[in-house]
């Protein structure tokens, strides 16, 4: 017997609709490209991304089509994902800090058909334009007035493009199983690969998300994503905040830390998301200026393990509260949010601490299992490491086009690639990469471990761990650190400051000073660089 409800399909489109009759004046404010603030509201929102539709299908886009962005965090932007996939076309999202080998490689692999993109990026699609020929014309986010001499191929501003477009017609519809947004991973083993998101799929993410103890919006937050709209989703918030009706503020290209605490402090901002190099630059800013966060409540960090040093720079001298996420591009992406059980409810100081720390449990909708190489699950008693498995209804079932094969376990889970361990209270907390973790005889460091610990040193900028061949022990590991400007801590001051705090056999066995440390398109530490860099090192012994 089947129920007696109305067919419903879960379509991208009824988010935008549902805040446009709700939350109608609530506004978007954006920090545009070209300069200026602009403002629009979630009605106007609407309407504009209607026009978008109707322009797309009468340039001959159908549903399936893919539609390359290469954009900002910007209202146009925004504005252009509900256009794209309110006709059944696919929101194809370019991340421009890849290798251009990289983009020209997905935008091929995916088959766009146009390409949206902002002012920045011009000059890097006409150095590459001859290797996108899927791509029929490119529309430059922009007006009239600001559009620049260029040689893109049918190149026009976007106002104009919409020239002609009232928004006068129905969305289209479309069984909710449609794919809906397209991101790649990073590649950095192996060719990128295609993460092709569903209208259920990106609904179905965004309710969880929006659930207390996940992000946890309301109609009465103003947001800030400074998490890109082309890194996963940006966390679901483009379809969250809209679904909540919450005010939306976009950063545009300007993501350095005063400019960050510029929008903070002048929209009011109460929640924002990013990875921890955003907010490293934001705390320095603060460092410098002696700036505080007069409205900010909370803070979700996540793309990379957040330090404890930062969790609790938030938390005791700004009184912002952290929320430590996990998740990556075959996850939608959120996995998991650090928000406190009833279990842990009653701790305070460094205890509290230790668990902010953690990547936290899984919100309704994904669960999680962690296993040894042949698959045997093993405990949950927080200290087993293990491989990190998921599954869900918005996590990946396979890649475009088949490649990589068969992902999934027999049980339908997902190998992450993450080591982790899981508690009793079910808090995830991610010890490595499975390719990043150090084997010292025969056991088992985990340099994200290290690294969080020696992010506390007052000396310490940034800090990465890797391992390095060692004669009797396999691998040990090698602590690289970026000092503050006329810092210069030594090994025996970081060996002093971790000790006690670790096992005794986890200590770094040595210590480098760079200037910086490599970083992926994403933010996150690029190990594979930095083992080149270190290649020749040899531990004395």
């Amino acid at each position: 017997m089947l129920g007696l409800m109305q067919d419903w399909p879960l379509l991208i489109h009824r988010v935008i609709d549902h805040a446009a009759i709700q939350h109608g004046g609530r506004e978007i404010v954006s920090r545009s490209v070209e300069g200026p603030i602009r403002r629009t509201t979630y009605a106007k929102a609407r309407h504009q991304a209607l026009r978008i539709a109707q322009r797309l299908s009468r340039e001959g886009i159908r549903a399936g089509d893919r539609i390359a962005t290469m954009a900002w965090n910007t209202d146009r932007h925004f504005q252009l994902w509900y256009g794209i996939t309110g006709i059944g076309a696919v929101c194809h999202t370019l991340n421009p800090r890849l290798f251009e080998d990289q983009i020209a490689w997905i935008v091929a692999h995916a088959e766009d058909r146009l390409l949206f993109a902002d002012l920045t990026f011009i000059p890097l699609l006409e150095r590459l334009q001859d290797r996108l020929p899927s791509i029929e014309r490119f529309v430059v986010m922009t007006d009239a007035a600001h559009m620049p001499q260029t040689t893109l191929r049918g190149a026009i501003d976007l106002e104009s493009w919409l020239d002609g477009a009232d928004g006068d017609m129905r969305w289209a519809s479309f069984d909710e199983n449609t794919a809906a947004g397209l991101c790649y991973t990073s590649g950095t083993t192996g060719s990128p690969k295609g993460v092709l998101y569903s209208h259920r799929s990106n609904v179905l993410h965004a309710m969880a998300a929006l659930q207390p103890d996940s992000l946890g919006f309301s109609a009465r937050d103003s947001v800030l994503p400074v998490v890109p709209l082309f890194h996963a989703n940006s966390w679901s918030i483009a379809y969250s905040a809209p679904m909540a009706g919450a005010k939306l503020v976009m950063p545009g290209a300007r993501l350095d830390g005063a400019s960050i605490h510029q929008l903070l402090e002048e929209e009011q901002v109460s929640i924002t998301a990013a990875v921890p190099t955003v907010w490293l630059g934001l705390l320095n800013h603060l460092d410098a200026t002696k700036g505080a966060l007069t409205s900010l409540k909370r803070v979700v960090i996540g793309g990379s393990a957040c330090p404890r040093a930062m969790i609790e720079a938030f938390e005791r001298r700004f009184g912002v509260e952290v929320l430590h996420a996990w998740g990556m591009t075959e996850t939608s992406p959120l996995g998991t949010v650090c928000s406190i059980k009833p279990a842990y409810a009653g701790l305070e100081g460094d205890a509290l601490l230790d668990i902010k720390a953690r990547q936290g449990h899984a919100p309704f909708t994904v669960e999680m299992k962690i296993t040894d190489d042949e698959g045997r699950p093993l405990p949950w008693d927080g200290h087993t490491f293990g491989r990190l498995m998921v599954r869900g209804p918005a996590v990946a079932a396979s890649y475009m086009r088949g490649d990589g094969g068969d992902i999934l376990d027999d049980e339908g889970f997902f190998d992450t690639g993450d080591v982790a361990t899981i508690d009793e209270h079910g808090y995830m907390a991610i010890t490595d990469r499975s390719k990043d973790v150090i084997k010292s005889g025969g056991e088992w460091i985990s340099s994200i471990e290290l690294e969080n610990l020696a992010m506390g040193h007052p000396d310490v900028h940034e800090a990465a761990v890797i391992g390095i061949a060692h004669p009797k022990w396999d691998e040990r590991p090698l602590l690289v650190i970026v000092p503050k400007p006329g810092r210069s801590p030594t090994k025996e001051d970081m060996l002093a400051f971790m000790t006690g705090k670790i096992a005794k056999w986890w200590l770094p066995d040595a210590v480098a000073l760079v200037e910086a440390i490599p970083h992926t398109a994403t933010g996150k530490i690029q190990k594979t660089a930095l083992r080149e860099m270190f290649q020749d090192y040899h531990f004395k012994t």
